[in-house]
């Protein structure tokens, strides 16, 4: 386990060299994108955005407008399982490098970031003023017709930390922590 700097956009070779319980720090820019979001990108609509070597943070964050720019004062990780119908698509159609969230992701998730290069990170959850912190600047918002908690936020992050729970290789400590459940019970009913 070791502590990576990662700058966005990110390469596959720096996205293939991470695993399971790297703590990494984030710099550059994030993308949010929500339930809606994944829908729309399911469905064939094209992103505003080159997603390509990018991050999609699961993030409804809290946005105040201020004269002329957006600023962020909650930007905590909203629950990823929710996306795991289309993340794999997303994954495979927007080449992203990986996907911060809360809670983990399924099988088809994990598959498609073994194939395409893809690490799913884990944001500290119940800390969106925390989180709010490494967002240094607001660079725009995409798709508001969808409302503002799902819609596309360009965010620019600096040391913005996070934990790989899913890496380019199959591994999942969230399948491990299950595992590791499921044996410590089994010993317990015995």
């Amino acid at each position: 386990m070791a502590l990576v700097k990662l700058t966005t956009p990110i390469s596959d070779e720096q996205v293939r060299a991470l695993t399971v319980g790297d703590t990494v720090e984030i710099t550059g820019r994030l993308y949010t994108g929500r339930d809606a979001v994944h829908h729309r990108l399911h469905n064939g609509t094209k992103p505003p955005v080159d997603l390509a070597g990018h991050i999609i943070y699961h993030c409804g964050p809290v946005m105040v407008q201020v004269g002329e720019r957006w600023e962020c004062r909650g930007a905590g990780p909203t629950t990823s399982s929710r996306e795991e119908p289309y993340q794999w698509e997303v994954i495979r159609d927007h080449r992203i490098r990986g996907v911060i969230g809360k809670g983990g992701m399924g099988a088809k998730t994990l598959a498609a970031c073994k194939e395409h290069g893809c690490v799913y990170l884990h944001a500290i959850g119940g800390a969106a003023q925390v989180c709010a912190e490494k967002i240094t600047r607001v660079d725009g918002v995409d798709w508001m017709d969808l409302g503002s908690p799902e819609a596309i936020w360009h965010l620019w992050v600096e040391a913005f930390p996070a934990i790989v729970t899913m890496d380019s290789r199959g591994n999942s400590l969230h399948q491990q922590v299950f595992d590791a459940s499921a044996k410590a019970l089994g010993e317990l009913k015995a």
